[in-house]
């Protein structure tokens, strides 16, 4: 679960623990949305840390 500081931008989870948040770069088009970036490097990061226990990103 995550909640909003006040000051609209500051975002926490509620354990504190460390997260992360990207988004993506898109074009909509007439009937198409096509996403221009990609994110495969922080998988290939994520992947050859061991120091990280737990990953889950939502695709």
């Amino acid at each position: 679960e995550v909640y909003q500081d006040s000051d609209g931008w500051t975002i926490h989870t509620r354990d504190r623990k460390p997260s992360a948040h990207y988004e993506h770069s898109v074009v909509v088009r007439k009937g198409k949305a096509d996403i221009l970036s990609t994110h495969e490097f922080v998988f290939d990061a994520v992947k050859n840390n061991d120091s990280l226990r737990e990953v889950s990103p939502k695709n």
